[in-house]
């Protein structure tokens, strides 16, 4: 075992594959998955060692993906999907909301949809329109799905094992501009973690990415990082700042959440999603119902704006920022 600087998108490869290795009910499946490895090569080599029957492209059909993959679901296979960009799945989006997330009510619990949708998503990456939306908040909405984005590369892949071994559809969201981040970890010490159940569990569970006594940045997925930068530039103006990961918006972590809250007082959202019912809103409500009494000042909120995704010249503007959020810090009422 060695610790080795490992990509976001190297951990994904590697939890897909170990999914392949240790499960033959999982199969991927995608626009160019097969012998290109992905747009993003998150695949990449899966279809040389495993074979086209386990790792295969498919045609330019999302709905027939998402379709193809109820079937399979419904037949005891795990079927692991890619939506080649965020806004390319919204063609799938009645076969989610209609069947992938209803199945198991449908049939009183007799048919399972295990399976994951993987959607690289998000901004800041200079791509254009139907490239980089954030559409986490039409699948949180839909009663039978979770939903899952991480922000780190161990996270990458620990949650993305997770999600394949759930026995309930998850909607993998992975925020593309992470894919090129890394970290120094050893894949190996995780492998044997996540086997033998002493990996840290992230479905539901919230975790504090930094510890803060004077205000919380609760975020998720490629905002976290931002967070994480501002926390720091906070500091060296006096602010101790406490950062949240959610890791999974559906399941919602309440308890993590508001324990931070209720000791610092001061909470702002960050999420690169448009603010207008949006899961940022949704976080701000829960908030500020269960820490009511303990805040000293509202729930702020710093997210993209409500637009359709800005060109690449302008998306700089679109993405909450560090600065953007050190202002939006210093608007939480901190005269006494």
């Amino acid at each position: 075992m060695s610790v080795q600087k490992i990509s976001f998108a190297k951990a994904l490869n590697t939890a897909l594959a170990d999914a392949l290795e240790t499960d033959p009910s999982v199969l991927i499946f995608g626009e160019d998955v097969g012998t290109l490895g992905g747009v993003f090569r998150i695949t990449d080599g899966l279809t040389a060692k495993f074979g086209r029957e386990r790792c295969f492209d498919t045609p330019l059909a999302e709905s027939g993906i998402i379709g193809t993959a109820v079937g399979m679901a419904m037949n005891g296979m795990r079927p692991v999907v890619e939506m080649q960009f965020d806004a390319f799945a919204y063609p799938a989006f009645e076969q989610i909301a209609s069947h992938v997330a209803k199945m198991h009510n449908r049939t009183r619990g007799k048919l399972a949809m295990q399976m994951v949708i993987r959607i690289p998503y998000g901004g800041g990456v200079g791509g254009v329109e139907h490239h980089c939306d954030s559409s986490e908040s039409y699948y949180a909405h839909t009663p039978g799905l979770k939903v899952f984005t991480p922000a780190s590369v161990t996270d990458a892949y620990l949650m993305l094992r997770e999600a394949i071994d759930s026995p309930d559809p998850v909607v993998f969201f992975e925020p593309k501009r992470l894919y090129w981040s890394t970290a120094q970890i050893d894949l190996d010490e995780l492998r044997e973690q996540y086997a033998n159940g002493t990996a840290q569990k992230r479905e539901g569970h919230a975790v504090v990415a930094r510890e803060g006594t004077d205000a919380t940045l609760i975020s998720y997925g490629p905002s976290v990082p931002v967070c994480l930068s501002a926390a720091e530039e906070a500091a060296q103006d006096g602010l101790n700042v406490e950062v949240i990961d959610l890791g999974t918006i559906v399941p919602y972590d309440d308890e993590t959440v508001a324990a931070s809250v209720r000791k610092t007082g001061r909470a702002v959202v960050v999420a690169e999603a448009q603010g207008f019912a949006s899961v940022a809103s949704e976080i701000v409500a829960r908030t500020q119902q269960r820490c009511f009494h303990s805040l000293a000042a509202p729930v702020l909120r710093v997210t993209g704006f409500d637009i359709p995704y800005p060109s690449p010249a302008f998306e700089h503007h679109h993405i909450p920022s560090v600065e953007r959020i050190l202002d939006t810090l210093d608007e939480l009422q901190w005269e006494d």
